[in-house]
């Protein structure tokens, strides 16, 4: 029987795969677009999101943060959450925290956050443990019973618009209003920016190409799915300069979701320059070896990015103000690899 842990560790990795994120899309395609209102920095703080508006009356000096995003905005702004969740895929070490975040925390010589474990929904009784004064939630799934049952503890920022889908910008603007820190996360944003932007220029082979964002069951090898431009993935490629390329535009037209799907039959039309490909149960020979998906001309130059290091796919399937500086590195070396290819 598999561990308790392996088995968070597979719920967690349906939300970064296809399927899950697909269906959250779905269920609130209806839901009108909100973001933060608050952009002064100051008391009361009005953050607006999917469900409505959260005031912040004053600064929050104990904070709780739900789903991704939220807690490595706080930290990085220098309000460690008083509570995060469980890290059950990414954290190679198993020991509940990404890399980045901890490394983080232990940066700024804080003490680490307790844990929660959200695999099973909100864990309402540990948050009300913690006695935060607010609850961060910007890149969450929260229904709206669980935002209700979560106001009742203390006031809470959901996400703006789609479940799992906030721009990482977005979440650290959010989080930065909520915290009375406008102006800090308007810098650290810009100081990503710059970050990336200078690592990039270290690999020109990248500069004009397109770039496209894939997953692969190599139990059924009948299906490609593949992420639309309105998921964090293929914004973060955007971001390192990376342009969508108009056949996954076309190909996405009148999806509501992250993902959609292609038969393998058809897909040498997804025709980026370059691929960053998750093969679950496989590797980039499970694609090769394929008379079908060996046609994807990504693969058949050999411009591939595998994604099959499980830290490193959190943090490019999550970006955070965090989690970009300690993945570019690596992430910007393997796409100028592939880049030289294409």
């Amino acid at each position: 029987m598999p561990s308790p842990r392996l088995r968070r560790g597979a719920a967690i990795l349906s939300l970064l795969t296809a399927g899950a994120l697909a269906l959250s899309a779905c269920s609130t395609a209806s839901t009108p677009t909100a973001s933060e209102s608050a952009s002064s920095g100051g008391f009361p703080a009005t953050i607006e999101h999917v469900y409505g508006k959260t005031v912040v009356a004053s600064a929050p000096k104990r904070v709780a943060a739900i789903g991704w995003g939220s807690a490595d905005a706080s930290i990085a702004l220098g309000t460690v959450p008083v509570t995060i969740p469980t890290s059950t895929f990414g954290d190679t070490d198993g020991d509940g925290y990404l890399a980045w975040t901890k490394d983080a925390v232990e940066a700024a010589k804080a003490k680490l956050p307790a844990l929660h474990d959200e695999t099973d929904g909100i864990p309402y009784e540990k948050i009300s443990d913690a006695t935060p004064d607010v609850i961060l939630a910007t890149n969450s799934g929260l229904s709206k019973q669980e935002y209700d049952t979560l106001t009742k503890i203390a006031p809470t920022v959901a996400y703006p618009d789609q479940p799992w889908g906030t721009p990482w910008r977005e979440s650290t603007r959010m989080v930065g209003a909520a915290l009375g820190k406008s102006a800090e996360a308007k810098k650290l944003i810009a100081d990503t920016e710059k970050d990336m932007s200078t690592e990039m220029a270290k690999y020109p082979a990248t500069q004009g190409k397109t770039g496209m964002v894939m997953w692969v069951d190599a139990k059924d090898l009948g299906k490609v799915q593949f992420y639309t431009p309105s998921d964090t993935r293929v914004q973060y490629l955007n971001d390192l300069g990376f342009a969508t390329p108009q056949s996954i535009k076309d190909l996405s037209k009148g999806e509501k979701g992250f993902v959609t799907t292609i038969s393998a039959e058809q897909a040498d039309k997804l025709d980026a320059d370059v691929a960053v490909i998750y093969v679950q149960g496989g590797d980039l020979s499970t694609l090769q070896n394929d008379p079908l998906l060996s046609r994807i001309p990504a693969v058949k130059k050999g411009a591939v990015v595998p994604m099959n290091d499980e830290a490193l796919l959190m943090a490019i399937s999550a970006p955070t103000v965090l989690s970009i500086p300690w993945a570019l590195p690596t992430y910007a070396r393997l796409l100028g690899e592939a880049a030289a290819k294409a």
